[in-house]
């Protein structure tokens, strides 16, 4: 489970997100402006922009799988300077690369793995309630409010650009 979801699960929503940017783009250029007006939205005034929720779904992903498997110090840095869509798309692979590189065995031990974060304050979740009570929620929260800022903006996307393929049986 942990492994389908930190990994499958969040980089197949990452490739949905990179999807939807692309759409965006080329909203910006049928309509003739420059996609950073859209890079640069938000939905209200003392939220984060289009960039920060991209770049804080990347990070909810990729932190998630270090810390569940005790490899945070091999995770990617960002130093969160994107400006552009091709540097937010690079952001995206880079990501979805490093999950790629986690094996199901990693996460054997990540049910009981303790986890904790300076904010915290020295408290701690297991594995367990960090994955399904932090690492899910917030990459779903960052990922739906990228969406909404397109789709608030007129980017003609949908529940199916977001939920991705599904694997339907006959």
């Amino acid at each position: 489970m942990f492994y389908d979801l930190t990994v499958v699960q969040n980089s197949k929503m990452l490739k949905n997100l990179s999807a939807i940017l692309d759409k965006g783009a080329a909203y910006a250029e049928q309509k003739k402006f420059d996609v950073r007006v859209l890079l640069n939205s938000r939905l209200a005034p003392d939220q984060f922009t289009l960039i920060r929720q991209v770049q804080i779904a990347c990070d909810s992903a990729k932190l998630g799988a270090a810390r569940l498997t005790d490899q945070v110090d091999s995770a990617p840095k960002h130093a969160d300077d994107e400006v552009n869509l091709a540097q937010l798309q690079q952001r995206i692979t880079d990501t979805i690369d490093y999950l790629a590189s986690f094996k199901k065995a990693d996460f054997d031990s990540a049910a009981t793995v303790r986890v904790s974060q300076p904010r915290w304050e020295g408290k701690y979740l297991d594995g367990y309630e960090f994955l399904i009570q932090h690492v899910m929620p917030n990459v779903y929260f960052h990922i739906t409010t990228s969406y909404a800022i397109l789709r608030h903006n007129g980017v003609d996307v949908g529940k199916k650009d977001y939920l991705g393929a599904l694997p339907y049986k006959s």
